[in-house]
């Protein structure tokens, strides 16, 4: 996600041009679907129709056992610091570079398995998955939110969902992200039931956010190529809104 550039090194000046930065990106992500976006969804549905049964069970499964994991485990914490007492700049930067190593990697991971055939393309999914993860949770210690609190961890599964859910979901979603200290206030201190988040329909929204893409990886001579597009791809969406999310939070609002 490319800044704009700071004219001058000052906190206030930085701050007023990242609201200028989130209200042009959240007229983005809020727009209706044009007609591109609605004839998409008409191909990917159909598309999604001849997707291999097994590959469903797989993102299911892996879907489902990555809410729990996140909200109940520790596996995903980093061993990096959380950042407190930064400037709004600095992180922005520190989040840029983050962004550039995992788009590396989730590209190398999706190249490796692309071109080894069905089997190993499959196995793509989950693995994709938890670089996804693992970037989240580093993004959300360099904006200073230690994610050691489940509450940061139940967050971390709005963006997800935020960046992976169809045109018609995200104002929905939208809110709960920007009325998170409302929701904060209104969560135990401990992990309970993660009821706030129907996996199911978390899953699907998920499949059908990648098919198109990822789908493609499954066709023979084309993997290698196209698993390193559509990982860099989607890590780059990923990484666009989970760094605008915190953003938002830290400026309060827009």
């Amino acid at each position: 996600m490319p800044l704009s550039k700071d004219p001058k090194n000052d906190d206030h000046t930085y701050e007023e041009h990242v609201r200028a930065d989130l209200n042009r990106w959240i007229r983005k992500l809020l727009q209706k679907p044009g007609f591109l976006e609605r004839t998409s969804k008409v191909i990917q549905t159909k598309v999604n129709d001849k997707i291999p049964e097994k590959v469903h069970t797989v993102i299911t499964a892996t879907v489902k056992g990555l809410v729990k994991s996140v909200v109940f485990g520790l596996e995903y914490i980093p061993n990096s610091p959380t950042f407190y007492g930064m400037q709004l700049q600095e992180r922005d930067q520190r989040a840029q570079r983050l962004l550039v190593k995992y788009r590396k990697i989730a590209a190398a991971e999706g190249a490796g398995t692309g071109a080894g055939g069905f089997t190993l393309a499959v196995a793509d999914f989950p693995a994709l998955i938890v670089i996804k993860m693992k970037f989240l949770f580093e993004l959300a210690h360099i904006y200073g939110f230690s994610t050691k609190d489940y509450r940061e961890r139940l967050f971390l599964l709005y963006v997800f969902q935020l960046a992976f859910s169809s045109q018609e979901k995200r104002p929905e979603l939208f809110q709960v992200i920007l009325n998170w200290e409302k929701t904060l206030s209104e969560l135990p201190a401990e992990a309970g039931d993660p009821q706030q988040i129907d996996w199911e329909q978390f899953q699907r929204e998920y499949r059908d956010a990648i098919d198109f893409r990822k789908t493609l990886q499954l066709i023979p001579g084309l993997g290698a190529v196209v698993g390193a597009w559509a990982n860099y791809g989607l890590l780059d969406d990923l990484g666009t809104i989970g760094m605008n999310c915190y953003r938002l939070r830290i400026v309060g609002g827009i």
